[in-house]
C-alpha cells in the first residue's frame, strides 16, 4: 500500500483505454483516495462509472482547462472534500485536426495557440490554482510522448507542445523544488488511446514501435501506470524535474536492429525477425 493516506486529482481519463485511468488505478490499488475530473456533460456520464470504480465517491468534478472558472472551481471543491491533497495528474492534450496533418509550415496561428494553451499552458494553471492546496512533499506529474524530441510523422503540431510541455516540467521542478513539490513526466510510447485516433497512420507507430524497441513490444496503461504511480508515490522523493520514458526502450534506438542470416548476409530485423 505505498499510496496510503495519499490524496490527490486526475485530470484528463477519457475511458478506461486512457494512459491517466492506468495511473489513477495502479494509485487506488496502492490505497490512494482521488478525486476525478471530466471535460464536460457528454464525459459525465461516460465517467461516473469509473467513478464509483475509483471509489471517488462525491469527489467527480467538471474541469475545462480553457475556462479559468472551472479551475478555480476545481480548486474550491478539491479544498472542501479533500483539504490539502498530495498529488496532481494532468494527462490533458489537445491539436485542432488542421494541426496533425498537411506541412507542418502551414499549420495555422489559431490551431498553435490552441494547442499551446490545452496541452501545456494548461498544466501550468492548474498546478498555480491548486498549488494553495498541496501538502508540503507533493508530486506532479503530466504525460508527454517522443515527438516531442524527435520528428514523428502525422504529430506535427503536438510534437511542439510536448517539446514545450517537456521544457515546463523543467522550469516548474526548479521553480517549485524550495516548496517540496516535484514535477515530473512519463513520455509513454504509443497506446491506443482516444486522443491517437487523430494520429494518421497510428496503427504503423504501433508496428514500427514494437519491432525496434528493445523489447519488442509495445507498453500498456498497466505499465505506464505503474511507473506514474512510483512518480506520484515517496519512492520518487528524490526524483523532479525528469522525463521518464515507459517505451519498452525504443527512446535509446539510433536505427534498426541488424542481423545477419544463414549466409553472413546482414538484414534489417523487423519485429524480431528478418
Amino acid at each position: 500500500m505505498i499510496m496510503e493516506g495519499k490524496k490527490g486529482v486526475v485530470l484528463g481519463i477519457a475511458n478506461k483505454k486512457s494512459i491517466a485511468y492506468g495511473i489513477a488505478k495502479a494509485c487506488q490499488e496502492q490505497g490512494a483516495q482521488m478525486a476525478i475530473t471530466f471535460l464536460n456533460e457528454r464525459f459525465e456520464g461516460k465517467l461516473a462509472p469509473i467513478a464509483q470504480e475509483l471509489e471517488c465517491g462525491n469527489s467527480f468534478y467538471p474541469c475545462d482547462v480553457s475556462k479559468p472558472e472551472e479551475i478555480e472551481a476545481l480548486r474550491h471543491s478539491l479544498e472542501k472534500d479533500m483539504g490539502q491533497i498530495d498529488f496532481i495528474v494532468h494527462s490533458i492534450a489537445f491539436a485542432p485536426k488542421e494541426g496533425l496533418s498537411g506541412r507542418f509550415v502551414d499549420i495555422p496561428k489559431e490551431a498553435f495557440d490552441v494547442a499551446m494553451d490545452i496541452s501545456v499552458f494548461s498544466l501550468i494553471e492548474i498546478t498555480k490554482a491548486l498549488k494553495p492546496i498541496l501538502s508540503s512533499r507533493s508530486s506532479i506529474l503530466t504525460l508527454s510522448y517522443y515527438g516531442g524530441e524527435k520528428y514523428i510523422p502525422n504529430y506535427n503540431l503536438m510534437g511542439v507542445a510536448k517539446a514545450a510541455l517537456e521544457m515546463t516540467v523543467r522550469y516548474l521542478a526548479e521553480d517549485l523544488g524550495k516548496d517540496g513539490i516535484r514535477v515530473n513526466a512519463i513520455s509513454a510510447g504509443p497506446i491506443k488511446t482516444l486522443a491517437a485516433a487523430g494520429i494518421g497512420e497510428f496503427s504503423f507507430m504501433l508496428k514500427w514501435n514494437a519491432a525496434h524497441a528493445p523489447l519488442k513490444e509495445n507498453v500498456t496503461i498497466e505499465q505506464v501506470g505503474n511507473s506514474g504511480m512510483y512518480l506520484l508515490s515517496d519512492l520518487s522523493s528524490g526524483v523532479t524535474g525528469e522525463i521518464h520514458y515507459v517505451d519498452a526502450g525504443y527512446n535509446i534506438m539510433g536505427m534498426p536492429a541488424i542481423t545477419e542470416d544463414e549466409n553472413g548476409k546482414q538484414q534489417i530485423a523487423w519485429n524480431g525477425e528478418s
